[in-house]
């Protein structure tokens, strides 16, 4: 499947809200480090990145339904984690309820909440929008 940058953002809402995904603090600037996979105008899976120095957080990964299993997410995935490292992000936090295992597989490894950086832990996902019972994992894309 084709990945590309800024799906429409209007695309991105709708797949995260099929996907039960928080979209309520993404304000159009967001969508610059958001990516798409599959027909550019009706993505099949989108990811989002936020970067904050040398750390950045991965979020809204959601693939539809009919495309898993097919590769989509793991390509977001990588993809993301490129344009974290292209823009000096080092190390990558994700929040999430459903998916440890396939962020496992990607070689995120789980952590303890307290230890994700401020930064991270000030963003709207961390403080507000995932539940406390959100699993907190990391990935060092830099030595």
């Amino acid at each position: 499947m084709h990945i590309y940058p800024r799906p429409p953002a209007s695309k991105v809402k709708e797949l995260l809200a099929a996907c039960n995904l928080p979209a309520s603090d993404l304000e159009a600037a967001d969508f610059e480090h958001f990516f798409g996979c599959g027909v550019e105008a009706e993505p099949k899976g989108v990811v989002g990145v936020e970067l904050y120095g040398e750390v950045g957080l991965l979020r809204s990964l959601a693939v539809e339904e009919a495309a898993r299993g097919h590769g989509c997410g793991t390509r977001l995935v990588k993809e993301a984690e490129k344009h974290a490292v292209a823009n000096g992000v080092e190390a990558l936090y994700l929040l999430t309820t459903t998916a440890e295992e396939f962020f496992r597989s990607q070689g995120y490894m789980k952590i303890e909440r307290a230890s994700v950086p401020e930064a991270i832990r000030r963003t709207s996902e961390f403080s507000t929008l995932c539940p406390s019972t959100a699993t907190a994992m990391v990935k060092v894309l830099k030595a």
